[in-house]
């Protein structure tokens, strides 16, 4: 069964497990009947969370997972989407400005076919423009009906106390979420940053790349195959796909085994061990994928499991964090 939790302290509630749209929607990665089978086989095993961007595929991810999930009743979803990327060359076309916010939600709804989304994202901080003409941009689009709360995502510790004290000064929308990087190969930022100044402001935390790129699953102990994320993103190989990676991806496969688990579904319920954290975004190119994932909601680890689980982390020593990838635009 899927479990819900609240987004933060907001009344909400999102699936732990939410499908996101990232690299195999818009891009035509994926045949399109296919990724219509896994978005209605997430949404048949209770995923409400459907994670989208403008960025992704220029606007095509949404238009794509957009019109697929417009043959479910809208109250059963939480859409959620994101401005800030370059969409075209245009000087004012980028960014987090008032006016790129106001016309970038517009051209979303409209490729989404919806008259709201429930959660608008701010992809990345912009340094360009102040926090505060953000947040006020984001507070009207609240008080306009067209979005329903509003998040970060990649922003420092610095950035979302700011943002928040804004909205707290003013009276405006409280940011409510926060979308960072997290999994077990990829946790310091998050826990010695982000979650000690998200948590006492009730903002939630929804994680992108849970199974750092699949590397968590195990796919990758003999090798890269051809077809898979490390074979076609040399980037994302280059993060992940190190020596000491692979021998604790390696040494995690009998602490699932003796669960009766996979891989991914201990990387995923290890990432949902942290209460604050509202939702793992998983993508999926086949709907086996869904079935395996959303599995990890009926997994709950014990003190020796996560005991264990720290215990090949740390082997030869804890991994470091990377800076985000330029390349990236999750």
């Amino acid at each position: 069964m899927m479990k819900y939790r609240r987004l933060g302290d907001a009344g909400i509630k999102v699936s732990v497990v939410a499908l996101g749209g990232w690299i195999n929607f818009g891009e035509g990665k994926v045949a399109p009947e296919v990724a219509r089978r896994v978005v209605e086989r997430a949404y048949e095993r209770g995923i409400n969370f459907f994670d989208l961007a403008d960025i992704y595929g220029k606007g095509e991810a949404e238009a794509q997972m957009g019109a697929i999930l417009r043959q479910f009743p809208r109250h059963t979803l939480v859409i959620a989407t994101k401005v800030f990327w370059p969409m075209s060359d245009d000087v004012n076309d980028r960014g987090l400005s008032r006016k790129h916010i106001f016309e970038s939600i517009d051209r979303s709804l409209r490729r989404l076919g919806a008259d709201y989304v429930d959660i608008y994202f701010c992809h990345r901080p912009d340094p360009e423009t102040p926090i505060e003409e953000t947040a006020q941009a984001m507070h009207d689009l609240v008080r306009m009906g067209k979005v329903l709360y509003w998040g970060t995502s990649e922003w420092s510790a610095v950035e979302i106390v700011e943002a928040h004290a804004i909205c707290e000064r003013y009276g405006w929308a409280k940011p409510k979420v926060e979308q960072p990087q997290y999994s077990m190969l990829w946790r310091e930022r998050v826990e010695r940053e982000i979650a000690p100044v998200t948590r006492p402001r009730g903002i939630g935390l929804v994680v992108w790349s849970p199974l750092a790129m699949g590397m968590l699953t195990g796919k990758y102990d003999d090798g890269v195959p051809a077809d898979t994320r490390f074979g076609r993103e040399d980037w994302a190989r280059e993060r992940y796909l190190t020596a000491a990676n692979a021998e604790r991806v390696r040494r995690l496969k009998p602490i699932a085994e003796q669960l009766g688990i996979s891989r991914a579904q201990l990387a995923l319920a290890w990432a949902l061990r942290e209460p604050q954290v509202s939702s793992v975004i998983i993508g999926a190119t086949r709907p086996e994928q869904i079935d395996d994932n959303a599995g990890a909601a009926e997994v709950t680890l014990s003190a020796e499991v996560l005991e264990a689980i720290e215990e090949v982390l740390a082997w030869p020593g804890h991994a470091t964090d990377q800076g985000v990838s330029a390349h990236s635009h999750n």
